[in-house]
């Protein structure tokens, strides 16, 4: 079964509202085997409602819509819909009872407005919306499902979830789609690409690999699409066996998982705990770790030793080096890693100094470049980066990579 969903609402595209439905639904769509092929959104208006539905009708059995039946004027999904599919809006009992339950419980009073709102296209199917007054839709033309929903989030989930994807799954059986996604760091795209060329080109025809670059990571998701889930599922893991011994050591994470959540269990799991010094990131990396549920378990504390000043006078970084080799070079962030972690009494330390730019780099030292390093009680590992001229991207890349440097000191990698 094939999908587009189609979001409603110039709110949408003026970008004062971040359309977070089409992702959800597409992961769960994908979750019961329908292949989602498009998602697009459109403005408030009849015309282009009608084209939207014409165009998805040329490739999906499935047409999802969200947005626009709410109780105002703007909200014109519904009558746009009774006049495409040739009908007229009639006055649903049931609906209407619904909305009495639901506006007297919240302590208000019915309107015109609210009474609009059990109108519904003659032809369609009611689908009830238990968290909300506006009820979904199910229409049904020329071989395709086309299902209208609400736009506010946490009614269309529920409709999804209580009625719709049970539904839907019942009309997907013959058909899987497997995801795994497998996280990579320390290489860029395109020198992976490279170094997975002979593996990427030995998978079976039914998988498929996509590239997922984001700043400090690249996530590779492996699809695969048939009628066998069980048999999708081997192949999958067979493939990512072969990957394993490719790449071992940029693999650091799978699906869900993000990196600062993997360190912490790392850190669980041997009893040990951590600090942090840090110049360029800023705190990002403290802010990475402490976001995890838990971490007070393993992160003690850290420093944002963002001057020289902070440097020398709290992490006893020494004069001579700052005056001889500058903030950010691997003889000051390795004192950096090794005080901090004395200071705090930790078994880990993680440490940064570089220029986050835009401004600040010179020639010897251009923007985008940073120390990192990371320490225990018997070594410390140093590293140099030159990450590029975004100073958000830095940041990112720096804690990231910082954070998996440690993770690979306590594998021993």
């Amino acid at each position: 079964m094939k999908a587009e969903i189609i979001t409603i609402g110039d709110e949408i595209l003026i970008g004062q509202t971040v359309d977070t439905n089409s992702a959800w639904m597409a992961n769960e769509l994908n979750i019961i085997g329908v292949d989602v092929l498009r998602i697009s959104s459109i403005s408030d208006k009849k015309d282009e409602i009608f084209k939207a539905l014409d165009n998805a009708k040329l490739l999906a059995d499935i047409i999802l819509i969200t947005g626009g039946l709410g109780p105002t004027d703007d909200d014109i999904t519904k009558t746009s819909l009774a006049e495409y599919f040739k009908t007229i809006l009639v006055q649903d009992k049931e609906v209407l009872n619904h909305i009495e339950h639901f506006v007297i419980k919240r302590k208000s009073s019915m309107n015109v407005r609210n009474i609009q709102q059990a109108d519904v296209p003659e032809n369609c199917k009611i689908i009830k919306n238990n968290l909300g007054t506006a009820p979904g839709m199910w229409f049904e033309q020329e071989g395709r499902i086309i299902i209208s929903m609400p736009g506010v989030p946490f009614e269309m989930k529920e409709m999804m979830s209580a009625y719709l994807l049970p539904k839907l799954a019942k009309n997907t059986t013959n058909s899987s789609i497997v995801h795994k996604t497998i996280l990579t760091q320390g290489c860029s795209e395109s020198k992976l690409a490279e170094i997975l060329e002979k593996w990427e080109y030995n998978l079976p025809d039914i998988i498929s690999v996509a590239y997922l670059p984001t700043p400090g990571l690249i996530k590779l998701r492996l699809t695969a699409k048939g009628e066998n889930q069980n048999l999708l599922e081997n192949l999958i893991d067979e493939q990512i066996i072969k990957l394993e011994k490719v790449i071992p050591e940029l693999i650091c994470g799978y699906d869900s998982d993000r990196l600062e959540e993997v360190l912490g269990k790392l850190l669980i799991k041997h009893d040990k705990t951590l600090s942090t010094a840090e110049s360029c990131t800023g705190g990002n990396i403290a802010h990475l770790l402490t976001s995890i549920p838990g971490s007070s378990a393993y992160f003690k504390g850290g420093i944002i030793a963002y001057s020289n000043e902070i440097k020398e006078n709290i992490l006893s970084v020494s004069k001579s080096n700052l005056d001889d080799y500058g903030a950010v070079s691997k003889q000051v962030v390795e004192e950096m890693a090794e005080e901090v972690r004395k200071l705090y009494s930790t078994d880990f330390a993680i440490a940064t100094s570089g220029i986050a730019g835009p401004t600040g780099g010179s020639e010897d030292k251009p923007v985008g470049t940073t120390w990192i390093a990371v320490s225990n009680k018997s070594k410390v590992i140093s590293k140099k980066f030159i990450f590029g001229n975004h100073r958000g991207r830095n940041i990112n890349y720096a804690s990231l990579t910082a954070i998996n440097m440690l993770r690979k000191l306590i594998l021993g990698k």
